[in-house]
């Protein structure tokens, strides 16, 4: 079972809006998007316990606060939940309550142009739809709110009904016992540990002994029947059983007591099973020291480790492939090699997983049609779409996954043909940074992230899925023989800005835009390197031809990161009117686009990056600049 669409209305942060899901789903996109909503109300809609909190929602669940109009009437937050891929279980045990669905053309057949004849189509199979509705109840003076089959809808019942039910205006209850089938599991961000790891209704513990099989009850009886019986018993200690003879001889006075010592006593305790619940905890030996300690006091990343480690108990106990689980943020306190295993078993043992992650590592287990954007306007209205990897070859994607998920985390992405550019423009910011002061914010903390394609060629085809993460992007790339073709134009318009370079090859602009006492600084200090390239070294006798020639000849010698000699280069200017003219041109106009499109701060995306640039063809000495509306 796996969810396929959720609908979202009134909703803390969501006005309204729908996130279509893939089989395995990463939700990407800025801060305060929307991502923890999401996973809330999935939640809210499929989770087993979420109902038994009270209240089950509050004032701050209701978007913007609001939970009554202006006229009085009462705002109805709802959320719709369509299931597929059901088990044949619950077909049989939902059936009256399934409706077909075209996944092809992602709606309802009853709902489409095609009329009922469409409903035994190729693409078409049984959903299950669910509806969590919540609102303001006038008379208890609470919030309320209940889940419910979303098909089909009958006529109105009994006024006398409880107000959780009539919020489902004729709709069928959806329970616990019906949630259960459905194997959701949300894991928030583990600031919550501690519950997941406690005995309360609904955590992780909790739900590994209601499915680990009979015995729950009498577990909890033989526990407070243990507590009642000690022995000796505590009322039997020779001071308390004075005391207890004290107060029965001076409670006799004024009140009739039953005859003898069975009028009184002392028990170990007086809990219940919601009170050994709160009480009970788990105690764990880890190495170094071979001493119980509660877990709580092991250190987050052992504690994370604990709360997997029940996942995969809970995975096996429910037939794994069962399991819809949500989880935010995997990553917290684990390190990179434990992230990716974290990932990969989620993805291979579940069957559907939900994640939101601000980690490379998390995110680079997933492949492109898996990631859904995220995007929230100020009216509260929320999108989604999945990335499409239009003129990528999956080879190419899984091929810079890793650079693929950092730029996924980044505000924007700029674009280079090769290793030498990739590393030459985070030195480039450093000293733009130095000189610049509070006028400039390096590219790093700016969240640009630097994507190395490889070839000139392959710059083009990565606008597109960087346009449609809705990142600022930028590309540039050597200068070229020919004028485009009408495909690479229209590929390189996908970019925000794009700069193709005035000169043929990285080394040549360099040279000729760098002046001779930085050019000489730069050879005095390469020259006594161990991987010097030339036969020549610099010397006072040198005119500045033979000084840009050597310099060109010994930046082609060692191009790439691996010797980083243009970065070298770049690292002998002390300040920004030193810097390459192009590429210090291309830094400011980055800077200058974020500080007007991104001024918050470090966030994931950008709003209205299309109208970063307005002119379509823009002239800077040397380079061409083609916006994205070009």
């Amino acid at each position: 079972m796996r969810v396929r669409r959720l609908t979202i209305k009134n909703f803390r942060g969501i006005a309204n809006g729908t996130v279509d899901f893939a089989a395995h789903t990463l939700l990407v996109g800025g801060n305060n998007i929307g991502k923890s909503t999401v996973c809330e109300a999935l939640d809210l809609v499929l989770g087993p316990e979420r109902l038994s909190r009270r209240p089950t929602i509050d004032e701050h669940d209701f978007y913007r606060g609001r939970y009554l109009n202006d006229d009085g009437t009462v705002v109805e937050i709802s959320i719709n939940a369509i299931l597929l891929d059901l088990s044949d279980e619950a077909i049989r045990r939902f059936h009256r309550h399934l409706r077909r669905w075209d996944e092809g053309k992602g709606e309802f057949v009853d709902e489409s142009d095609g009329g009922p004849e469409m409903a035994d189509g190729d693409s078409t199979v049984w959903a299950l739809p669910i509806v969590f509705i919540g609102q303001y109840d006038r008379k208890e003076d609470d919030f309320i709110g209940n889940t419910f089959f979303d098909h089909p809808v009958e006529p109105a019942r009994d006024e006398e009904e409880p107000e959780e039910v009539k919020l489902g205006g004729g709709r069928t209850f959806f329970g616990r016992e019906q949630k259960r089938l459905c194997g959701f599991i949300f894991l928030r961000a583990l600031r919550t540990g501690s519950r997941a790891l406690s005995l309360q209704r609904g955590s992780l513990l909790d739900t590994v002994l209601r499915l680990g099989g009979d015995g729950l009850t009498e577990m909890w009886e033989y526990t407070l029947t243990r507590f009642r019986q000690l022995k000796p018993a505590i009322g039997e200690i020779d001071r308390l059983k004075a005391i207890r003879k004290e107060i029965r001889e001076r409670m006799t006075r004024f009140v009739s007591l039953c005859a003898g010592d069975a009028a009184t006593a002392f028990f170990g305790s007086e809990l219940t099973r919601d009170d050994l619940r709160e009480v009970v905890h788990l105690f764990i030996a880890a190495e170094p020291a071979p001493h119980l300690v509660p877990f709580q006091k092991l250190g987050t990343g052992s504690i994370n480790l604990l709360v997997f480690a029940l996942l995969t108990f809970i995975a096996d106990l429910k037939g794994k492939q069962s399991v819809i689980f949500a989880m935010e943020e995997p990553e917290i306190a684990l390190p990179p090699h434990t992230q990716r295993r974290v990932c990969r078993f989620v993805l291979r043992e579940m069957g559907q997983a939900i994640m939101t992650s601000h980690s490379p590592y998390v995110i680079e287990q997933f492949d492109a049609e898996e990631i859904v954007v995220l995007d929230r306007q100020e009216t509260g209205q929320l999108t989604s779409h999945i990335v499409a990897l239009e003129g990528i070859k999956p080879k190419k994607y899984r091929q810079e996954r890793r650079q693929m998920a950092e730029a996924v985390l980044s505000r924007a992405v700029l674009v280079v043909e090769g290793s030498t550019e990739a590393a030459l423009f985070p030195v480039a910011s450093e000293v733009m940074e130095n000189c610049l002061g509070d006028a400039y914010m390096h590219i790093d903390l700016a969240g640009v992230s630097v994507f190395n394609a490889g070839t000139d060629n392959a710059v083009p085809q990565f606008g597109s899925f960087f346009n449609a993460l809705g990142k600022l992007s930028y590309a540039f790339y050597d200068k070229q023989k020919n004028p485009p073709s009408a495909e690479v134009a229209t590929k390189l318009a996908s970019y925000t800005k794009v700069w193709e370079s005035p000169e043929k090859g990285i080394e040549n602009v360099l040279v000729k835009e760098t002046s001779i006492p930085i050019l000489k600084r730069f050879l005095e200090t390469t020259k006594a390197r161990a991987d010097y390239p030339a036969s020549d070294t610099i010397n006072g006798e040198m005119k500045e031809d033979e000084i840009r020639e050597l310099a060109r000849e010994v930046l082609k010698a060692r191009k790439g990161d691996g010797y980083s000699y243009a970065a070298l280069l770049i690292n002998e200017c002390t300040t920004a009117s030193d810097l390459p003219e192009t590429i210090r041109m291309i830094l400011e106009t980055i800077n200058t686009d974020l500080q007007e499109k991104c001024p918050a701060g470090p966030v994931d995306t950008c709003k209205e990056k299309e109208d970063v640039a307005e002119e379509s063809t823009i002239t800077i000495p040397e380079v061409s600049v083609v916006s994205a509306k070009g």
